[in-house]
């Protein structure tokens, strides 16, 4: 028999084809038969195995050559320390403290560790904190320059009155649905918008009467509802939207009053929301800023009333309309609102709340 090795067998591979016959073999037979195989040394870790089996040298599911389970700690991620900030776990020290929220968007930066966002109102309230912010006296002068607008509008006509309290409704849809953290709303803010301009239209079709408003309203509540029943959200977001939505429209159909109102009303409230708003913006302790724009707004319905007839009356006019102006003012100001909450609807709410004021003092004093 020849000393050649032979190749090692495959179990993936073809079949090994015949060998031919040597001189003295049979064609045909086991070339293998009677062949003794060298015995592979004891592996050192397991002396049990008998010196006659068949060590398996490659890698199966069950060997041990798998990498071992790290541990839970050891993977855990820790996010990135700024230069110089000590290690998490070092004693007496913590680690460095996390970035300034985005003053636009009203939330801290995103994390990658699995924690949730934190809004700047709710770290206030962490802090102990108050987590109100009143918009300033910028949009306070914008206010003003929109109430006089209005009042110098309603003095020309009808017709003039609408070019401000358009915008007054846009302004308010928009800055409701920012103040409640929804944006873009694109489609909330279009809606509550449409509902603002078919009240006008409904008011001008019906000589000003009021019930335009009243049915506008119900008519935009239930189409409210209607697309939020077809949206595919979450029931708690379709739930939010339609509350954000309704209150949207409301704000800005009711806003309409100013239309329904009288002349002479609407030239009263909205010069006293002018002035309540700019002597709310002082630097003054809150309880002193709001008794001198009550006051404020009681001294501008006096002075707007003597030029427009309406006389002593609009001292009670002015101060309604400063109550509610200063009540918008309040909303405006709550929970941390961005930049853009404060020139939208810290502008247009004042304004938009006292709107159903103007018109039931003013039909009432007249």
């Amino acid at each position: 028999m020849s000393n050649q090795p032979h190749e090692g067998y495959d179990p993936y591979g073809q079949q090994p084809q015949q060998p031919q016959a040597w001189p003295g073999q049979q064609p045909y037979g086991d070339p293998y038969a009677g062949r003794q195989y060298p015995q592979h040394p004891q592996h050192p870790q397991h002396p049990q195995h008998p010196q006659d089996t068949q060590q398996w040298q490659g890698q199966t599911w069950e060997t041990q050559t798998h990498q071992p389970v790290t541990a839970a700690e050891e993977t855990a991620y820790l996010p990135p320390q700024g230069y110089g900030a000590p290690a998490p776990g070092e004693a007496g020290e913590a680690p460095a403290p996390a970035p300034a929220p985005d003053p636009d968007t009203g939330y801290g930066p995103a994390t990658v560790g699995g924690n949730t966002r934190v809004t700047d109102a709710q770290r206030a309230r962490a802090e102990g904190r108050s987590p109100i912010i009143e918009p300033g006296m910028q949009p306070a002068a914008l206010t003003a320059l929109l109430g006089l607008l209005l009042a110098g509008a309603a003095a020309v006509g009808t017709y003039a009155l609408l070019v401000p309290l358009v915008a007054l409704q846009a302004v308010t849809a928009a800055g409701w649905f920012r103040l409640n953290g929804m944006w873009p709303a694109r489609q909330g803010i279009a809606l509550g918008f449409a509902g603002a301009l078919a009240a006008d239209a409904a008011l001008l079709v019906s000589d000003r009467s009021p019930s335009a408003i009243l049915g506008t309203l119900g008519v935009w509540v239930l189409l409210a509802l209607v697309l939020q029943l077809r949206s595919h959200a979450d029931p708690d977001e379709r739930m939010y939207g339609l509350m954000a939505t309704v209150a949207a429209s409301a704000l800005a159909i009711v806003a309409g009053g100013y239309l329904a109102a009288d002349a002479d009303a609407v030239t009263v409230g909205a010069v006293a929301v002018a002035v309540a708003v700019l002597a709310r913006a002082l630097p003054l302790p809150t309880p002193a800023s709001v008794v001198v724009a009550m006051l404020a707004a009681a001294g501008g319905g006096v002075a707007a009333g003597a030029m427009t007839g309406l006389g002593t009356p609009g001292a009670l006019l002015g101060a309604g309309a400063g109550a509610c102006a200063l009540i918008g003012h309040r909303v405006a100001s709550y929970d941390y609102p961005s930049r853009f909450v404060h020139f939208t609807a810290g502008v247009a709410l004042p304004l938009s709340a006292a709107a159903p004021a103007v018109y039931l003092l003013g039909r009432a004093l007249a």
